[in-house]
């Protein structure tokens, strides 16, 4: 192949490559449409959550922060949830793991309304962030709290 069509090639499979990912992928964080409002899908989530043991400690709106300075956003809640029986004891063996829990979920509307529930995976959780602070996890557990996850966001969602 010359290099004038292999050039050509390369920039025509960027392109088509760079478009077909969704804007919304990021490593690690898990995204599912939701069939529901923003409001529906955080109760739907926050129900679930609590079904399993979680607590709901907090919920963040980002889009009422942006309102308060004269800013407009498209609706964005985290929602800030955890387990002080599992997470308590990681707390007190490492205790800057804190900087980056409790887990969160995000309920967010794109500029075109659709809602969307965003979380990080249970991979990115242990392999990434107790990676981060050297804190040990099990695997069994991470599977558990995958499943866990899919199953709220899921709830949550459909």
């Amino acid at each position: 192949m010359s290099l004038p069509r292999y050039l050509v090639v390369s920039a025509a499979a960027t392109l088509l490559l760079g478009t077909a990912i969704p804007a919304f992928a990021v490593e690690g964080l898990i995204t599912s449409q939701s069939a529901y409002s923003v409001d529906a899908t955080m109760e739907k989530f926050e129900a679930a959550a609590k079904k399993r043991g979680f607590i709901v400690f907090a919920r963040l709106d980002h889009a009422a922060g942006a309102e308060a300075v004269g800013l407009k956003m498209p609706r964005s809640t985290v929602i800030v949830f955890g387990n002080p029986r599992a997470g308590t004891p990681v707390f007190i063996k490492t205790p800057t793991v804190a900087i980056d829990l409790p887990l969160k979920a995000m309920v967010w509307e794109d500029a075109n309304g659709k809602v969307f529930l965003s979380y990080n995976s249970a991979d990115y959780l242990f392999g990434t962030i107790y990676a981060r602070h050297g804190a040990a996890h099990d695997k069994a557990v991470a599977a558990k709290i995958e499943g866990a996850l899919k199953a709220m966001s899921d709830e949550a969602t459909r």
